[in-house]
Order: C-alpha cells, then sequence, then structure tokens
C-alpha cells in the first residue's frame, strides 16, 4: 500500500469524453391510422471533461489511486421529438502550478496557474439527429437515423510545479525550513538530519503592506541535475521562481567547505537548465552563531561579495531574517512576475467536424479510409433506398468520388468503404 504521506507531483491519467446518443428512428401512430409520419428525436450530447485549479489541492496524490475518469455518455433520443438526455461532465480539480500534458506528443495543453481557472480538455460527442432531421420535399418518411460520435480516450500528464516568487534552496540540513518558519506562518517540518523536508513547503512572507510567497525547496545533492537522489523531482519546483536564496552553512560543522557546497548546487542549477541558473541570486550565510563560523564568513565574502548580496543568518532564533526580507523584496521589485508555462491555448480533443479521407489501392481495389468513412459506417442503412440515396449524396458532396476519378478509377472497379463493397459507375 503506497505511503499516505508521500508527496506526488507527477501522474498519468486516463480521460474520455462522453460518446454521443443515438437518435431515434420511429414514426407516429394513433389507433387506425399506423404510420402518421417520422418522430424520432435527437441524441443526447456526450459529457465534456473540465480540468480546474483549485488552492485547496495540495499535490496530485489521489491521482494514484483514482486514475480514471470518464464523463457520460449521452443517452438515445425518444420518439415524439423527444431529445435524449445530455451525458454528465467530469471536473478534475489539481493544484495550482500543475502543467497538463497529452502523453503521446508531450504538448503542453495548459498551465492551471490561477485559483478556479477551468478548461475544457476534451469535448464530447455530438448526438445522432433522429429521423425527422432527415424529412425534405421528396423525403417524407425516411427509415434511418444518424448514430451519436463516438469518442476515444487520451492520457495526460499532470505536472506540479510550484508557483512562488522565490525559490530558497542549499545542501540538506542547511536551516532552509527553519529560514522559511521565520520568516512566514509555515509550518515545516523541522529536524537535525538529512531530507528533514520531502516536498515543497510554501509561506507568505510579509514585508509592511506587501507580501511574496517562498518556496523550500528540498535539498539538492551533487549530481542532482543527472537525476542523483530526487534531483529533477527537485529542480523542477524552482523553474519558475522569479529569484533564489541560497541558504549556505557557514559554520563547517559537518566537516564540509560552505565555498564549495555553494559552487555544487550552482553547478547542478547550471547542468539542469542555464535559464535557472541565471536567475537572481542571494546568498544566506546560516548558522553564524556556531564557533568558527566568523572566519568563514570573512572568507565566503572575501570571494562572492562583489558578485553577491550576501546576508548573515542565526535562522534557529530568526537572527538576521528581517534583513534579508528586505534585500529580497527589493529585488523582487525589478522582476517581472512569475510566469505561465507556454501552452497551446487552441488544443482539446473534440471531434472537430472536418470529416477528412484518403483512398489507396489494395491490389485491384480502391480502399477509402478516414473519419469520413466511420461516420458513413455509422449512419447508413444498406437495406433502405433513402440512406443509400444519403451515402452517394456524401461521397459526391466531400469529393470522393472526385478523388477516385483524378485516380483513375474506371467503371466496374471495386471501391471498398468501411466493410462495404461495390463496383463504380460513373
Amino acid at each position: 500500500m503506497a505511503d499516505k504521506n508521500l508527496f506526488t507531483d507527477k501522474v498519468k491519467i486516463t480521460i474520455k469524453s462522453g460518446d454521443g446518443g443515438d437518435g431515434m428512428n420511429s414514426f407516429k401512430s394513433f389507433k387506425g391510422k399506423p404510420a402518421c409520419g417520422p418522430d424520432g428525436g435527437d441524441g443526447g450530447n456526450g459529457g465534456n471533461v473540465f480540468i480546474v485549479a483549485d488552492e485547496n489541492v495540495n499535490d496530485l496524490l489521489s491521482f494514484r489511486y483514482i486514475s480514471k475518469y470518464f464523463a457520460g455518455d449521452g443517452e438515445r433520443g425518444g420518439s415524439n421529438k423527444c431529445f435524449g438526455k445530455c451525458g454528465n461532465d467530469v471536473v478534475i480539480k489539481v493544484p495550482l502550478g500543475t502543467v497538463v500534458k497529452d502523453y503521446e506528443t508531450d504538448t503542453v495543453i495548459c498551465d492551471m496557474f490561477a485559483d478556479g481557472e477551468k478548461r475544457l480538455v476534451a469535448e464530447g460527442g455530438r448526438g445522432g439527429k433522429g429521423n425527422v432531421r432527415f424529412t425534405t420535399s421528396r423525403r417524407h418518411a425516411p427509415n434511418f437515423a444518424q448514430k451519436g460520435e463516438k469518442t476515444q480516450p487520451h492520457v495526460l500528464v499532470l505536472e506540479l510545479k510550484v508557483i512562488a516568487d522565490v525559490g530558497i534552496i542549499g545542501f540538506p540540513n542547511v536551516g532552509k525550513s527553519t529560514l522559511l518558519s521565520k520568516i512566514s506562518a509555515a509550518k515545516p517540518k523541522i529536524a537535525n538530519y538529512h531530507f528533514t523536508t520531502l516536498s515543497p513547503n510554501l509561506g507568505v512572507v510579509r514585508y509592511y503592506d506587501e507580501s511574496f510567497v517562498a518556496a523550500d525547496i528540498p535539498g539538492l545533492i551533487e549530481g542532482a541535475a543527472d537525476g542523483a537522489g530526487l534531483g529533477h523531482d527537485f529542480l523542477k519546483h524552482i523553474e519558475r521562481t522569479r529569484m533564489l536564496v541560497h541558504v549556505v552553512d557557514i559554520s563547517g560543522a559537518e566537516g564540509r567547505d560552505p565555498v564549495e557546497d555553494f559552487k555544487k548546487i550552482n553547478e547542478e542549477l547550471k547542468g539542469y537548465s542555464k535559464k535557472l541558473a541565471a536567475l537572481p541570486q542571494v546568498i544566506a550565510l546560516n548558522k553564524c552563531d556556531i564557533y568558527g563560523a566568523d572566519e568563514n564568513v570573512k572568507a565566503f565574502k572575501k570571494k562572492y561579495g562583489k558578485k553577491y548580496k550576501i546576508f548573515t543568518l542565526t535562522a534557529v532564533n530568526g537572527g538576521g531574517a528581517e534583513e534579508l526580507i528586505g534585500g529580497v523584496f527589493g529585488i523582487l521589485q525589478t522582476l517581472p512576475p512569475v510566469s505561465r508555462v507556454e501552452s497551446d491555448e487552441s488544443f482539446t480533443y473534440r471531434k472537430s467536424g472536418n470529416l477528412g479521407f484518403e483512398i489507396y489501392m489494395d491490389g485491384e481495389v480502391f480502399v477509402v479510409v478516414g473519419d469520413l468513412v466511420d461516420m458513413l459506417c455509422r449512419n447508413v442503412v444498406l437495406n433502405d433506398p433513402d440512406s443509400m440515396a444519403y451515402f452517394q449524396k456524401i461521397l459526391r458532396e466531400k469529393g470522393v468520388i472526385s478523388k477516385l476519378k483524378e485516380m483513375g478509377i474506371k467503371e466496374k472497379d471495386v471501391v471498398s468503404i468501411g466493410e462495404v463493397e461495390f463496383e463504380f459507375i460513373p
């Protein structure tokens, strides 16, 4: 059984919009008058699939247990021109910052950025027309109805990327969570061992009447950019931050060199993304109250003081936090806001109505395939003259006959459309 406390930030789910309901083929009848004209109603449309951003959802854990989201099918049309009921929609709630991708093409469908944002990702199939819709001045009693459109399941990838103004980074156990707890109301888990933080923690930092969001990113290790440990899982959460606060354990109490720690983390950032490495960065030298830290602070400032803003902290009691907040806020004022991941805003799984077709040769047989063929197979009744007349009309209107002539078809050549084969008669 999966650990309920395990943070989940990437999942695959299967969605399917509802099939359209079939149109009804029926005729009015009264006592003594058995056939009084067609009265078959249309089928209902299939349900849609929506994705909604919800600030009350924290991660994607629930999708590990429920991974299939199918909308309701439309109901069949009824007699007396009654419409079938439309299928129920499915609404999938995701955390803010969830990027939705098509699994097969890796196309970014949307970035669920703001609370309440709603996106249609799969459109339900249209309901079929009842036989009353096919009456004309010459066709008074059509004995066929249209089938509803069928839809296909699709696989989506949901990936959570934290939305924060500031990312707090550094090696494990350098005091990132402690710092976040002192500068915001967040209450992350804190303990004196590596990887206390297993998921990003967010906190709102107040600065007079203003505020910004800071994220405590789980500790990085050497090789993170190559996927060591949970490197890629952690690094992706700072991709959309505006700036970084790099926390360094300046005490060297764990036997590590602060300068080397700083270099290694920046190398990992550069190895993962040049854009990430180019983010504005301030340095927070933590654990300055430990014996021997003063010398390390002097050496660190001498090496990096001209390139970076450096703040000294005693995060355990909040020492230096106010100066850090002021410095970070000043830099944020010069930076553009958090940006969305670029997406294809027009992307929706839908039955577009663009009934295309292709024709290829199988020996001496002309084979017609495509969405147009699927539609005809659903709607044509072979033993009904009116339905066959409709079939021939569609072939002419959609250019199938013209294309066959271009390919050199001759009289009595065989044409295959779906499960139907017939001899061509010009």
